[in-house]
């Protein structure tokens, strides 16, 4: 996915919790699944972000070529101004874009 057009706020937002447990009627359930999606969203964003700098490492160990990349420095700052994996996963649901499901509310045969 592409968390760089995300519409999610950067800032805090107050949120309706009606809307927000609408689909479990828990809101301890809904914080479950925000968590794990933002830990997937994070996960993602780390990888990436990694793959990024993979670029710019340096393999020797003189510390004397240590210097400063621009580039590098403006890819780091990239990311960190965009909205935090929690923000984006609360968007999602909101938009009804996460699917999840509670193997236990699932009625079992008797």
């Amino acid at each position: 996915m592409d968390y760089r057009k995300s519409a999610a706020p950067v800032t805090t937002v107050t949120r309706n919790l009606d809307l927000m447990t609408k689909d479990t009627n828990n809101i301890y359930e809904t914080v479950i699944v925000v968590a794990r999606r933002s830990n997937q969203i994070s996960v993602e964003m780390k990888q990436e972000l990694n793959k990024k700098l993979e670029e710019f490492a340096s393999y020797s160990d003189n510390l004397e070529e240590v210097f400063e990349n621009r580039e590098q420095i403006e890819i780091s700052k990239f990311y960190e101004r965009l909205p935090k994996p929690t923000l984006i996963a609360l968007q999602e649901l909101e938009e009804g874009k996460i699917f999840y499901r509670n193997p236990e509310s699932a009625t079992k045969p008797k």
